[in-house]
């Protein structure tokens, strides 16, 4: 079966410092996928060059073997991969609802008023229906500059779901969650996004996550793959615990 996602010795440099040495890794469908390494080691590099942020020096990025090493982002989403910011990518001045209506229209914020009432009508359930998901419903009209963080963090997950998404993949989705809250947000998340995305890759600094919620690690370290497997292996593996996790479990 071929993989949602094939990378094939995928480079890039930034002058002389190497974000991605030959990188290569398939992840097939309904896979969850936590990518560790501490900063620097070319986690976001990666992220980046599979949603079309960045474009490699050399290598192939395919999802279901189409080549999307050289889209744009626009048009890798289109394909099937979506993604969320370790920042919420968010219109401030916006509604929760209004935000989520903008990425179902796929157009700017200013051409909302340009579709017919039933159309508009249609987006706002659908964007309803996303924020029940996340619990969130009760936030659906209240501007997005008076939220907290963490609410603010699930819109923009909940974004990433619009298209239904092939692969989708997570920035920190427990960045700036409390200890007492991480996993019930986690759990939180991992509901909302099973019915649009199966195949999931997350980046994470948490190892208590990534032992919960992974069915496979990938560790990245100066820009290249250190362990890739079982959760529990790879957290055990000498060289990740010196470079990656300082010998935490």
């Amino acid at each position: 079966m071929i993989p949602v996602l094939s990378v094939r010795g995928v480079e890039k440099r930034f002058g002389a410092v190497v974000a991605a040495d030959a990188l290569s890794l398939d992840i097939p469908a309904g896979q969850r996928v936590s990518l560790i390494g501490a900063n620097g080691a070319g986690k976001t590099t990666f992220v980046n060059m599979v949603t079309g942020y960045l474009k490699p020096d050399a290598g192939s990025i395919a999802i279901e073997g189409m080549d999307i090493g050289r889209r744009s982002p626009r048009n890798v989403a289109r394909l099937g991969i979506s993604r969320s910011f370790q920042i919420p990518q968010l219109f401030i001045e916006l509604t929760a609802a209004e935000n989520l209506a903008v990425a179902i229209s796929g157009v700017g914020a200013h051409s909302l008023s340009f579709f017919s009432p039933a159309e508009a009508h249609g987006r706002h359930d659908k964007a309803l229906e996303l924020l029940g998901r996340f619990g969130l419903t009760e936030m659906a009209d209240r501007p997005i500059s008076e939220l907290a963080g963490g609410v603010r963090k699930l819109i923009d997950i909940a974004m990433a779901l619009v298209r239904r998404p092939k692969l989708l993949l997570l920035d920190e989705p427990t960045s700036g969650v409390s200890a007492e809250e991480k996993f019930a947000t986690m759990d939180r998340v991992i509901h909302a996004v099973a019915p649009d995305a199966s195949t999931i890759v997350f980046v994470e600094h948490d190892m208590e996550i990534v032992s919960r919620y992974a069915d496979r690690v990938v560790a990245f370290y100066q820009g290249r793959i250190l362990a890739d497997g079982d959760p529990q292996d790879v957290l055990k593996d000498p060289e990740v615990r010196r470079y990656v996790t300082g010998g935490s479990q």
